[in-house]
């Protein structure tokens, strides 16, 4: 529109060409300099074989991808801009069917560039702002800048992370934050070892692999028949993927033993010994325990020492589940909650949650060197030969149970160079500091419950919203039944509505609540009172 261009262009000029693709400021001017417009024809025309690769296709190519950065920085804005919406939901048989020239069916014949642009504005259009001050439905969250810049250069690198040959740079980086990792547990410098896995769970079942085979090295070739039925160990409030990681290793679902929890979510110690004298006297082999440090639902802490203890006394493999709460070790505030975790086997710690290093970004750590070596390899000879000219102790791949593996660890080498370890320690006390204020808030409000009466250990926060018209309802099983509906009702008409995001669930004896956590660099205070008076505004009538 006139006025708009940035080149002003005066009167008797011909007026601007906007680019049709919806891209954001982008104006074809007669007054802007050449090298910043395409020819609106030649545009419509181009396709991907006019890019790079392709012979003399080096200026189209940079044009197109200033186009996508374009359209990344205008999404990057309004993730950032409170008054946006969280999400403009659609039902999955709207987005099969196509919106407003948005479709995700393929077709024989390419697109054009310009299709391929607005397939890229529409797609952040219509998915979920995760970055976004006011979602907090995960406990991955948030939208780290430098980090982004590192999952780019990731991406461009587009290399494997197998072999030393073909990623030197990103595999000696991994070799670092594990070492530095490894240090910050407390474990010795020489003894530990590691890998970055594809998440908490492929982390999970790294950590009952490897004490399988420590147990009995002979599985890896003859299989479960040639060992005896063997026992696992998890809290009541533990991620699912411990029992799932049994499903697959073929050790069965049957054979994990879920161990009672204490009201405020943490393993009982006396509960975990009592069942392994109990599986012994089955003739049964008990061999692992799986403990948590930050349960997924209400963000505790189970009592490392205690468990640690019993482990020892009966040789069992001692692994701590530190997918959400192992940043805490960052803190020199809370970092003590998670005492013990030195004594650990093994540490599932994924920097994708409290650190807020994009997905995905989970790392397996094992206190004894090799043992992921000799569990997994089986030495490819494309792959791994044993006389290169370099040290082949950095052909890492062997050690994973995949082959292609992608470069996780460089986003978060980079955000430890841009914050520094005190910087993470800022950021996380940060997050703790909202939970806090949060649970003085709900104690204040006499519309909300909280779940349990404690201070929050980690930044989940629990609660149910208590309408009008329960209020002075009795507690019994009618009111549980109503106030089971509530949650998922405001949920729905605050998807529908897009202002917000908060998980609910049942869990163990209570009916339907709210888990509040916080793991985004962008929220404040505001935003959390935005939460309970949405919540209020949303459910009032229930």
């Amino acid at each position: 529109p006139p006025g708009a261009c940035s080149a002003d262009a005066e009167a008797g000029d011909s007026p601007p060409v906007l680019f049709t693709a919806g891209v954001e400021n982008l104006c074809l001017c007669p007054k802007s300099p050449p090298e910043s417009y395409i020819s609106l024809n030649r545009i419509s025309l181009l396709q991907l074989p006019d890019l790079l690769p392709t012979q003399n296709g080096e200026e189209l190519t940079e044009r197109f991808l200033h186009e996508v950065v374009s359209i990344l920085l205008s999404y990057i804005k309004k993730t950032y801009d409170g008054k946006t919406k969280v999400l403009d939901f659609h039902h999955p048989h709207q987005l099969l069917e196509g919106l407003e020239g948005f479709s995700v069916e393929l077709s024989d014949q390419p697109e054009p560039l310009e299709q391929i642009l607005v397939d890229c504005r529409d797609t952040l259009k219509y998915g979920v702002k995760t970055g976004h001050p006011r979602y907090f439905n995960q406990l991955s969250s948030g939208l780290d800048i430098v980090g982004l810049a590192g999952e780019w250069l990731t991406a461009t690198a587009n290399t494997n992370m197998f072999t030393y040959e073909i990623a030197p740079v990103f595999i000696v980086m991994e070799e670092i934050i594990l070492r530095k990792m490894q240090e910050i547990i407390g474990w010795g410098e020489s003894e530990a070892d590691g890998i970055f896995s594809p998440g908490g769970s492929i982390s999970n079942l790294y950590s009952v692999l490897v004490a399988r085979y420590k147990r009995y090295p002979e599985i890896k070739t003859k299989g479960m028949a040639a060992i005896p039925d063997i026992i696992l160990f998890v809290s009541e409030h533990s991620h699912y993927s411990v029992k799932k990681a049994a499903a697959v290793l073929g050790i069965g679902m049957d054979n994990v033993i879920v161990v009672k929890c204490d009201e405020r979510g943490k393993m009982i110690p006396s509960e975990l010994e009592e069942n392994i004298i109990q599986v012994k006297k089955q003739g049964k082999v008990p061999f692992y325990v799986s403990a948590t440090a930050g349960t997924t639902v209400y963000g505790a802490f189970d009592p490392l020492v205690h468990i640690a203890d019993i482990c020892e006394k009966y040789n069992l493999w001692m692994h701590v589940d530190a997918a959400w709460g192992g940043g805490l070790l960052l803190s020199r505030r809370h970092s003590h909650k998670l005492s013990g975790i030195e004594r650990a086997n093994s540490v599932t710690w994924n920097p994708h949650k409290l650190m807020g290093v994009p997905l995905q970004c989970s790392a397996f750590l094992v206190r004894e060197k090799g043992l992921l070596q000799a569990c997994n390899q089986l030495c490819a000879g494309y792959l791994f030969q044993p006389d290169k000219q370099y040290d082949t102790a950095y052909d890492t791949g062997d050690k994973a149970i995949q082959c292609g593996r992608h470069v996780d660890v460089f986003k978060l080498w980079l955000m430890w160079r841009a914050k520094g370890t005190r910087g993470f320690e800022t950021l996380i006390n940060r997050f703790l500091e909202l939970a806090e204020y949060l649970y003085k808030e709900l104690k204040t409000r006499k519309n909300y419950e909280l779940v349990f009466d404690a201070e929050p250990e980690l930044t989940n926060v629990c609660f149910w919203y208590i309408p009008p018209s329960l209020q002075k309802i009795p507690k019994g099983p009618e009111r549980e039944k109503r106030l089971h509906q509530v949650a998922p009702k405001i949920k729905a008409r605050m998807i529908e509505e897009g202002t917000t995001m908060v998980s609910y669930q049942p869990h163990g004896n209570h009916v339907n609540f709210f888990r509040m956590v916080f793991s985004n660099p962008a929220t404040k205070k505001s935003d959390v009172d935005f939460l309970l008076e949405e919540i209020e505004r949303l459910g009032k009538d229930l």
